[in-house]
C-alpha cells in the first residue's frame, strides 16, 4: 500500500494549519446586518407598536446571521471535507506534477502535496488580503511545515493565472478553488481557463470548484476539445452563506 492509498478522505480533511477565512468582509457584512435587523426587531415592538415590521426584521435577521455560520462553516471546514473527498476520489498515483491556481495559505495546496510523496505542486495567487485573510506565501510556508510538507516538493508562485510562468504540458492535474471568480472580467476568467488547459499534459485532469461562471468554464472547455467536462452541485458543505451562493466543480480531462 502507498502512501497516497493509505490517506483517507477524512485523515486528509483534517487540517493543522491556519487557513484563515476566505474574502473575510462577507461573513462580518452577514453578521452585521443580521445584528442590525434584531435591533430593529426589538425597536419595531418597543418603540414604534410594529408587529408586521418585527415579524419581517426577524425573519431577515435570522437569515443573515445563518447565512454568516454557514459561510463560516464553509471556508473553515465544509470545504476541506469537499476537496478531501474530491482529491482521493480521483486515485493518485503519488508521482504527478500539480498545479493549484489561486492557491492562497495552501488550504487545497497541502491537501494535494500530501497525496503526491513523489510528485511535486505549484501554487499560483497574487496573495490578495481581500480574497483571505492573512493571504502571504509565508504563511504558506508556515501551514506546509505544519501539515509535515516537504517544502521541497511545493514550489510558490507569484503569478497571475491569466500568464501562468510554466512550460505547456507540464502538468497532471490542475485545480482550483474559489479563485478564478475573482477576476473581474469575463475575458480575464477565459483566459485563467485556456492557461490551466495549456498546463495539462494529455491525460491530465482539471477539477475547479467555484460560485459563479461555472456554465461558462464548462462551455469554454468543451470548445477547446477537452474530455468528460461536467459540472455538478457540490452540496451544502460548499454554501458561502446559503443555497443562492453554493459552489459547483467543473472537471474534465485532456484527451490523452
Amino acid at each position: 500500500m502507498t502512501e497516497t492509498q493509505a490517506i483517507s478522505a477524512e485523515q486528509l480533511a483534517q487540517r493543522r494549519g491556519d487557513y484563515g477565512f476566505d474574502a473575510p468582509y462577507v461573513p462580518i457584512t452577514f453578521a452585521a446586518i443580521g445584528i442590525a435587523l434584531l435591533g430593529l426587531t426589538v425597536a419595531s415592538i418597543w418603540l414604534f407598536n410594529q408587529p408586521v415590521l418585527a415579524v419581517v426584521c426577524a425573519i431577515y435577521a435570522v437569515y443573515m446571521l445563518l447565512s454568516a455560520g454557514s459561510y463560516l462553516y464553509t471556508t473553515r471546514v465544509g470545504k476541506f471535507r469537499i476537496w478531501a473527498e474530491l482529491l482521493t476520489g480521483i486515485q493518485l498515483r503519488g508521482d504527478e506534477q500539480a498545479a493549484d491556481m489561486g492557491c492562497g495559505r495552501g488550504a487545497v495546496l497541502l491537501m494535494a502535496a500530501q497525496l503526491l510523496p513523489e510528485g511535486k505542486i505549484t501554487g499560483i495567487d497574487l496573495w490578495k488580503t481581500s480574497d483571505q485573510s492573512g493571504n502571504d506565501p509565508a504563511e504558506t510556508r508556515r501551514n506546509a511545515e505544519r501539515e509535515g510538507v516537504d517544502a521541497q516538493r511545493v514550489e510558490l508562485l507569484t503569478a497571475d493565472m491569466r500568464a501562468i510562468p510554466l512550460p505547456d504540458a507540464s502538468c497532471d492535474l490542475v485545480f482550483s478553488s474559489l479563485a478564478i471568480h475573482n477576476i473581474p472580467s469575463a475575458a480575464g476568467r477565459a483566459q485563467a481557463i485556456d492557461e490551466a488547459v495549456r498546463l495539462l499534459k494529455p491525460g491530465g485532469r482539471l477539477l475547479i470548484a467555484d460560485i459563479r461562471a461555472t456554465t461558462a468554464y464548462a462551455e469554454q472547455l468543451r470548445q477547446r476539445s477537452m474530455a468528460n467536462v461536467q459540472v455538478r452541485n457540490l452540496g451544502w458543505r460548499f454554501w458561502y452563506g446559503g443555497p443562492f451562493v453554493a459552489a459547483k466543480l467543473v472537471s474534465a480531462e485532456k484527451p490523452a
